[in-house]
């Protein structure tokens, strides 16, 4: 399920500036410099292929020492799951959680309270030693189904669902990730449909579309 982003040799060029400038990377990234419609053409060529090591220490600045988001809640399915960070693989891919039962933030990106698109993946699926994946009822949620995010200080922000959309892997989903509405969304992505032994990936790709609930 890894998004492409970025070429090897595009990825060597933003791993210097990041170490010169880390700042210089994110700006070209939010400006558009790196192409990041195959984010979610590519991403998702198998959710069992999470090896690659990733270079988010390289190219974010430092991090935030407080109000990230550590815990995804969606009573509805009976999720309540750890939220990892992930950045870049060095193949030029949005990384995946570790585990089965966890999600990841693509930290490149909003925090859920941000203005713009937060991203959350999760796996799909039966795992490896025949449990269920995280995200595998996410398919259940509909039109005005609530989401929760907890940040480090306790702190619970809701998200209310306002649409879901298949999509298949050469699909332009830019959308996912861009917003210029100045509100904040949340957005969280799996795969869909039956695994393809052959191939190794599933054939479709689903997306939660959510917004911060206004209080």
């Amino acid at each position: 399920m890894h998004i492409k982003i970025l070429s090897k040799g595009k990825l060597f060029i933003i791993s210097i500036i990041g170490i010169i400038f880390p700042l210089i990377a994110i700006l070209c990234v939010t400006f558009g410099i790196f192409d990041l419609n195959p984010f979610v053409k590519q991403v998702w060529s198998t959710v069992e292929d999470n090896s690659a090591e990733t270079i988010q220490d390289i190219i974010v600045p430092e991090k935030i020492k407080s109000e990230l988001p550590i815990r995804l809640k969606i009573p509805k399915i009976g999720v309540d799951a750890t939220i990892e960070y992930v950045g870049i693989t060095s193949q030029g891919a949005m990384d995946l959680p570790k585990g089965r039962a966890n999600v990841a933030w693509f930290d490149l990106w909003p925090r859920p309270w941000d203005n713009g698109n937060a991203v959350i993946a999760g796996h799909y699926g039966i795992w490896k030693d025949g449990t269920s994946t995280v995200f595998n009822d996410l398919h259940k949620l509909e039109k005005g189904d609530q989401i929760y995010i907890e940040d480090d200080k306790w702190v619970t922000v809701s998200f209310i669902v306002r649409e879901s959309k298949k999509f298949n892997p050469n699909a332009d989903t830019s959308d996912i990730f861009n917003s210029n509405d100045e509100k904040s969304h949340l957005n969280l992505i799996t795969c869909q449909g039956v695994w393809n032994k052959t191939k190794k990936s599933y054939p479709d790709r689903l997306v939660i579309f959510a917004d911060k609930e206004e209080k």
